[in-house]
């Protein structure tokens, strides 16, 4: 048990140190962290969704498959497209 409260707090500040190393300060990572949870929360949320109405609409069909297997690979490109870093300010 004490090994995995050590590996949790490793973990923190492993991320913590990694991303106020990175251009922009810890403040601009943190909220491209939570920007892109957001975004990712919402695009779960819309595959979900979609695939529940579609196994409720064809519950055995080889084409629902390919459908979900589209629709999420659309929705990971989306997620790369929409998740990069924002451009910060050179002060």
């Amino acid at each position: 048990m004490k090994g995995f409260f050590l590996g949790l707090v490793l973990i923190v500040v492993v991320v913590i140190s990694v991303l106020s190393v990175r251009p922009g300060g810890l403040r601009s990572q943190l909220r491209n962290v939570a920007r892109r949870l957001r975004l990712a929360l919402i695009l779960s949320g819309i595959y979900l969704g979609v695939s529940t109405v579609l196994r409720l609409a064809l519950p055995d069909s080889t084409a629902t498959e390919a459908v979900m297997v589209a629709i999420g690979a659309a929705l990971g490109i989306t997620f790369l497209i929409l998740g990069q870093d924002r451009q910060y300010d050179r002060r």
